[in-house]
């Protein structure tokens, strides 16, 4: 008799689909890219570059006005019945494990058993410290991720979460759903996020905000830089400095973020801006 032709064994007949490694991932709002379907460049960055000098383009930007509308309408959605909130800000690259890693889980463990939700950038390194103190303490943890050229996607600690394309829309989300901030250490992104709500603050726009700087250490170069060369030449106010308090002790955070929250309606007047 013949040989078999029976099919080849079941190794060899693996269907490579079935075999996959994990993916890098691009979410674009609640849209999902992988392989071939991965997008060149940001929302934001599609916005702001210079464009071409062209009818096509004038035509195009209305309806990014609408995308943008779209993401306010899901933002404010979702956020609306969170509940009081502290928005927990530091750098991603906060490695798991480090002295502020672990003082970020103190953090959001603190606020989340002080009856806040934490709400974080949604991202690794203190971010990701935030939510995961928030979770343990059974409180709700927020994440407002960003689209970014380099994604690196909602962290597992949250549980409710936003991916923005815009990161004005973002940053106002933040503003409208916090009670208040707390700012680990950070780098440029921390500090634009301090400085717009800093600015908020001054300017009047809103009132009764509390910002807590995390880590005096870290944090007394930016304070002596403001004082010895901003306010004296003439750039700012002494009593500017009174906009943020500066701290080490968890306690003593979550202290004043609830004291002032607590205070009543942000819209009531604060302090007249100098």
């Amino acid at each position: 008799m013949g040989e078999s032709s029976e099919a080849p064994d079941s190794a060899e007949a693996t269907d490579p689909l079935e075999v996959i490694k994990p993916l890098r991932e691009q979410r674009r709002g609640p849209v999902v890219r992988r392989r071939s379907g991965i997008q060149h460049g940001t929302m934001d960055q599609h916005l702001l570059d210079s464009p071409p000098r062209s009818a096509d383009y004038v035509r195009t930007d209305p309806w990014r006005v609408m995308r943008m509308q779209a993401e306010f309408v899901e933002g404010f959605g979702t956020l609306a019945e969170i509940g009081p909130a502290i928005g927990v800000f530091g750098s991603a690259r906060t490695a798991p494990g480090s002295h502020w890693y672990e003082r970020g889980v103190e953090i959001g463990r603190a606020l989340a058993e002080a009856g806040f939700a934490v709400m974080t950038g949604g991202g690794p390194g203190a971010m990701e410290a935030a939510n995961k103190g928030a979770l343990q303490a059974g409180g709700l943890s927020v994440g407002l991720g960003i689209e970014l050229p380099f994604e690196h996607g909602l962290n597992p600690f949250v549980d409710l979460g936003i991916n923005f394309r815009y990161f004005f829309v973002r940053k106002t989300c933040f503003v409208k759903y916090a009670e208040g901030f707390v700012v680990l250490p950070g780098g440029v992104g921390t500090m634009d996020e301090l400085f717009e709500a800093l600015t908020l603050v001054q300017t009047g726009k809103i009132t009764r905000f509390p910002i807590v700087l995390f880590g005096t250490d870290y944090w007394r170069g930016l304070i002596g830089w403001l004082r010895e060369t901003v306010i004296a030449h003439g750039a700012a106010s002494e009593s500017d400095l009174e906009l943020f308090h500066l701290t080490d002790d968890v306690d003593e955070a979550v202290r004043l973020v609830s004291k002032m929250a607590a205070q009543g309606d942000r819209e009531t007047p604060g302090r007249p801006v100098p």
